[in-house]
């Protein structure tokens, strides 16, 4: 006689017995977070993309040539970070581009998870660095690297802090 199957719908609706999560082969897992990380990323690469592509125009600017040495640094800096976080998020396009077919889809999620992470983490420079400039630029207040800070410390929040609070706070150890 073979495993009693689980009782309930797997989703812990049932009568007691219930076993929680998805009922899926590592294959469909692999497959499942392939899709739900590339949906992830889009919306990550629209944003790095279109701040980096407005960063690039500002060289070609007449109020460029008048930027002092520090903001010209602070552009240079921003501008490879932007980059930087543009290839990160991009990589595990060509990652998954490079791999498929080979049967190691649950490894390449893991690495192109981790990409993403790093480009994230880039994207959050790139945009520190970007409203430094512009804020230091537009104001010239003393107050603006506060305000920058600030402004990180909340991205930090809502983009790390928060969810890993969450999910420690949710996830069980019987996952």
């Amino acid at each position: 006689m073979g495993p009693e199957a689980p009782k309930g719908d797997g989703n812990g609706n049932g009568n007691g017995d219930t076993i929680k999560g998805r009922h899926e082969t590592p294959e469909e897992r692999a497959d499942r977070r392939w899709i739900e990380l590339m949906q992830e990323i889009r919306v990550a690469q629209t944003g790095v993309q279109i701040l980096l592509g407005f960063l690039l125009t500002v060289v070609f600017t007449p109020r460029f040539a008048q930027l002092p040495d520090s903001d010209r640094i602070i552009y240079i800096v921003t501008v490879s970070l932007g980059a930087a976080a543009t290839g990160a998020l991009i990589g595990p396009v060509s990652f998954h581009r490079m791999v498929a077919g080979r049967r190691i889809k649950p490894r390449a999620v893991i690495w192109a998870s981790r990409l993403t992470f790093v480009g994230l983490l880039l994207l959050l420079a790139t945009m520190g660095a970007a409203l430094l400039l512009v804020l230091r630029v537009a104001t010239g207040a003393s107050y603006v690297p506060w305000l920058v800070i600030a402004l990180i410390l909340w991205c930090l929040l809502c983009w790390f802090v928060l969810p890993l609070w969450v999910r420690r706070r949710h996830t069980s150890d019987d996952r």
